[in-house]
C-alpha cells in the first residue's frame, strides 16, 4: 500500500518493487524514485513519509537503490533544502563538520597504525620492516569508504589491525589473486585459512628475529615493489 512506509527490494522493471514477503508492488503514478547520495534529503523524505526504501543485497553487502516518494513531497523538500544550503550558516556548519571529520580520521589512522605495530611485534632487528608494513597496511585499509575491515566498528581496533595485516599479506605475498578456486561452498574460506597460516608463520620469523633471505622472502619483495605498496 502506498500509504505505508516499507523497505523493499528492486522488482522486475523500473517501477516495481518486491516486499520482504515476496509481494510485488508498483509505485503509484505520482511517485518518483530518488537516487541515493543525498542523506539529508533521504532523511527528510522518510520523516515526511510514506516512502519505499529500496535495498538490494549483493553477497553479504546491502546496497541502497534509492527511495520512492510522492513527487510533490520530493519537490517541496528538495526546494527547502536548497534554500537552507544556500545560507552562510550552512556553509560554516559544513566546513566545521569537514574539519572535524578530517581530525577524527587523522586520529584513527594513528591509532590503527599503532595497533598494527603492536600486532606485528617484530624483533628490534626488523623494526624498519615493521614500520614499512604498518605504513602499507594502514594506507590501504583506513581511507574512508574503503570498505575494509579497518572501517568496521563491530570489533576492537586490535582485531581490525590483525585482520587487515592478514588480508594485505594474502593479496601481496601469496598467489591468492591468481588462484582458480573451485566454486564449492566453504572452499574459498578454506584457502584463505591456509594462506593466513602461511602469513602467520612468516610473521613469526620476523617476531623471533630469525634470518630472512630478502631475495626469496615474499614480504620483503612486496614492501620493495612500488606497485604492491600502493595496491
Amino acid at each position: 500500500m502506498p500509504n505505508q512506509s516499507r523497505v523493499v527490494a528492486p522488482g522486475p522493471d523500473d517501477r516495481s518493487v518486491r516486499t520482504t514477503d515476496g509481494q510485488m508492488l508498483r509505485a503509484p503514478a505520482d511517485w518518483v524514485l530518488v537516487a541515493p547520495g543525498d542523506p539529508g534529503l533521504t532523511r527528510r523524505l522518510k520523516a515526511a513519509g510514506p516512502t519505499w526504501t529500496v535495498q538490494e543485497k549483493v553477497g553479504r553487502r546491502t546496497f541502497s537503490r534509492g527511495v520512492w516518494a510522492a513527487r510533490s513531497s520530493v519537490e517541496s523538500i528538495r526546494a527547502a533544502l536548497a534554500a537552507e544550503r544556500a545560507t552562510p550558516e550552512y556553509a560554516q556548519k559544513q566546513a566545521a563538520a569537514a574539519a572535524r571529520r578530517q581530525r577524527e580520521q587523522g586520529e584513527y589512522v594513528r591509532e590503527f597504525r599503532g595497533a598494527v605495530l603492536r600486532f606485528l611485534a617484530f624483533h628490534p632487528r626488523y623494526g624498519h620492516v615493521a614500520g614499512k608494513l604498518a605504513d602499507a597496511v594502514t594506507a590501504h585499509a583506513t581511507p574512508v569508504g574503503s570498505g575494509t575491515v579497518a572501517r568496521t566498528e563491530r570489533i576492537p581496533v586490535s582485531e581490525r589491525a590483525e585482520a587487515a595485516v592478514i588480508a594485505w599479506m594474502r593479496h601481496q605475498t601469496t598467489a591468492y589473486d591468481h588462484m582458480t578456486i573451485a566454486r564449492v561452498k566453504g572452499k574459498r574460506r578454506e584457502v584463505r585459512r591456509m594462506l593466513a597460516q602461511q602469513s602467520s608463520s612468516l610473521l613469526e620469523r620476523y617476531r623471533r628475529g630469525q634470518d630472512v633471505n630478502s631475495g626469496t622472502c615474499p614480504l620483503h619483495r612486496a614492501l620493495t615493489q612500488p606497485a604492491a605498496r600502493s595496491a
